[in-house]
């Protein structure tokens, strides 16, 4: 096989390439085939990564780890029964008076642009916003037209998702209990030198994450809706919530800003001027002053790679592949750089100099002492 390694680096390049492709090819048939078990694993695995904080909080205590995550589910059960009776009502509400009341602010924005093109117009600006007003008519008209039918879409599939959910509980439970031999298990099939490398790698990647982007969007959330509600802005709980829960995901935080102030600007294009420039103001603070110590430098991803991987996971995943796809991008980059570094040949260090200003050859200078004496 040694004449493979005489090929030009460019063919054997082109070699390896359709293998790649074929592999690729495979890779994605067996997800698709597995799609619905893969997607209760990493929810599994994703909800027990989640949850193990509070349990290894617990544990500090001297507490047994199953007693722990007895304790954890409870609180849990009990956190979400609080918001169904409390929060989640007033969401709903808010949601179904909005999806009622767009169609009229959808006419005040309309009419806002009409206003707009006339002082337009009266100082000869070759601008045409009429255009523009129709555009956004027709689309959110639709959107709401399309509302109740893709809610009617829905519930089928969440009615038939039921045994999923029932089966991603049981199978968390089983990974807070045992998760850690299962992962000792699946380790154990890397290459030593990998081993131990790769496996704080990938807790780290995920634990800096999911820590700082579930920290930032809680206070993110929090910050959006108390400053809504105190300028009065209508939905503020639902719409402040909106921008936490977008803030989950890279870029998120822009564009839930964008849409809520898209929304208050066709009721009134001075109440969106404000929820913008409020929106902005909180979003600086809390990403450059808060985020820092939170996230820290988490991925160090070209932002354009994160869009990528962010295209990918909700190709393949969904919401599911959104929320996994940027710590899974991280750690396949730093997994490729561990493998380049090793595979580098370590470089020698230079001699040390035994130049001492002296000459170093002592025969020719015993040779020269004789001839002188």
């Amino acid at each position: 096989m040694k004449w493979i390694e005489k090929l030009p680096r460019w063919f054997s390049a082109g070699l390896v390439l359709p293998l790649l492709a074929l592999n690729a090819w495979v890779a994605l048939l067996f997800f698709q085939y597995f799609e619905g078990l893969i997607k209760i694993s990493m929810a599994a695995a994703l909800l027990s990564f989640v949850l193990n904080y509070p349990v290894g909080a617990l544990q500090r205590f001297r507490l047994r780890r199953s007693y722990a995550v007895i304790g954890v589910l409870v609180s849990a059960i009990a956190i979400l029964a609080i918001l169904g009776v409390t929060v989640i009502p007033i969401l709903i509400e808010q949601f179904n008076d909005l999806a009622t009341r767009l169609p009229s602010w959808l006419d005040s924005g309309v009419q806002q642009l009409d206003i707009l093109q006339a002082w337009v117009e009266q100082r000869n600006l070759p601008i045409d916003l009429s255009k523009f007003g129709d555009q956004i008519e027709d689309r959110i008209s639709s959107l709401v037209q399309n509302a109740s039918a893709i809610i009617l879409g829905i519930l089928p599939d969440a009615i038939g998702s039921v045994l999923d959910f029932v089966l991603t509980v049981v199978l968390t439970i089983y990974l807070m209990l045992h998760g850690k031999n299962l992962w000792d298990g699946i380790f154990q099939w890397l290459p030593d030198r990998f081993n131990g490398k790769i496996r704080p790698l990938l807790a780290e990647n995920f634990q800096n994450y999911f820590a700082g982007q579930l920290s930032l969007a809680a206070v993110m959330g929090v910050a959006m809706t108390i400053a809504f509600v105190v300028i009065q802005v209508p939905y503020g709980l639902l719409f402040g919530l909106g921008v936490g829960i977008l803030a989950v995901f890279p870029f998120g935080t822009a564009t839930g800003v964008a849409i809520v102030s898209v929304l208050t600007g066709l009721k009134s294009i001075w109440l969106g001027v404000r929820v913008l420039a409020v929106a902005l103001v909180i979003a600086q603070v809390v990403e450059n002053a808060i985020a820092p110590s939170l996230i820290g430098g988490f991925t160090g991803l070209n932002p354009v790679w994160i869009l990528i991987s962010l295209l990918v996971g909700a190709k393949l995943g969904g919401v599911l592949g959104l929320v996994m796809a940027v710590p899974i991008a991280s750690c396949i980059k730093d997994v490729l750089e561990m493998i380049r570094d090793d595979d580098e040949p370590p470089q020698l260090a230079p001699e040390p100099s035994t130049d001492s200003g002296e000459d170093e050859d002592p025969e020719p200078t015993t040779l020269t002492t004789s001839v002188v004496s």
